[in-house]
């Protein structure tokens, strides 16, 4: 990926939001790091991420809700946009987010009953949505004993095969790409903030990748065909769906991009790209937002940044 800089496709991200310059500048052109550590600062201040910030209501949360209707302009939501436009660790606006989510949706010890209490918390909630929490509070470097707690919980909840399935409590037998990929990142943000048992969550996740390896990242491990046409679709923001692109660029931060199993979607990530060298933003999950960022059918700085990351790791 030699003389990137020169690239006009490169130029072209990098005439986009400082949440996407940032990252063009730290993971395509070998920026210095105090050049991309000050275009990321920038994201709190300027265009998207500012703009998300500004709608936080007085009590730390958006749209007064944490995890509902409207479903993307809710805390849970608005935080994972934030975070992957690289918002500093350190936003007091996130952190207070953070907290709300956690005193608000999972309490302890209120009744006197204490660990069991939490538990009981715990399991009201979706899994995807345990795992979304663990990231924003690992991520957002959220000061909060319960954080320990929950990912001993998703520990206890990883399936035979090696992922996680929401809808584990009513039968499934099989885990879910969109689960897995959920709790993954909610255990690669604790794994790298050092909380809980590290050596268990590193299992843990080292069994979801061989789970999603397995797979090729989309294919029926019996009979090779496409599980989901939809996980071939490339979206931004993902919300909790999983598609070939966040499989890729989340195994692109675990180190694992050269896996020979990963060949057919590194196959199909090459087949989305245009002839100008962008890749399109090729579904859009429907619902209620604050304002969209790229429209559906066009060329995407947020696709076209996470591919040619993943393809630059994979090289």
């Amino acid at each position: 990926m030699d003389n990137l800089a020169d690239d006009p496709t490169i130029s072209w991200l990098l005439e986009g939001d400082p949440a996407i310059r940032w990252q063009v500048l730290r993971d395509l052109v070998d920026g210095p790091q105090d050049v991309w550590e000050s275009e990321r600062r920038r994201v709190e201040n300027v265009g998207w991420g500012a703009r998300l910030l500004q709608r936080q209501d007085a009590e730390g949360t958006w749209s007064r809700s944490l995890y509902g209707s409207p479903k993307w302009t809710c805390t849970t939501y608005t935080l994972l946009l934030l975070r992957d436009m690289g918002l500093p660790e350190d936003s007091d606006a996130a952190i207070r987010g953070c907290k709300v989510l956690l005193d608000r949706g999972i309490q302890d010890g209120v009744t006197g009953r204490g660990r069991s209490k939490l538990l009981e918390s715990l399991q009201r909630n979706d899994t995807c949505v345990i795992g979304m929490w663990l990231s924003l509070g690992t991520y957002f470097k959220l000061d909060d004993c319960k954080l320990e707690a929950v990912a001993e919980y998703l520990l206890g909840e990883q399936m035979p095969d090696g992922g996680w399935n929401c809808r584990k409590k009513s039968g499934a037998v099989h885990s879910s790409f969109h689960t897995t990929l959920n709790v993954l990142e909610g255990i690669r943000d604790a794994i790298a903030r050092g909380i809980g048992p590290i050596p268990r969550l590193q299992a843990a996740k080292a069994r979801a990748v061989e789970f999603m390896l397995v797979h090729r990242l989309y294919l029926s491990d019996k009979t090779g065909q496409i599980i989901n046409a939809a996980f071939t679709k490339f979206s931004f923001p993902p919300r909790w769906h999983y598609d070939v692109l966040r499989g890729l660029d989340y195994l692109r931060s675990a180190g694992v991009a050269d896996d020979k199993r990963l060949t057919d979607a590194f196959e199909l990530l090459l087949a989305r790209r245009r002839k100008d060298g962008r890749w399109p933003l090729q579904n859009k999950h429907p619902g209620k937002v604050f304002f969209d960022m790229e429209p559906t059918g066009h060329p995407s700085r947020w696709n076209t940044l996470r591919a040619l990351r993943c393809l630059a790791r994979r090289a």
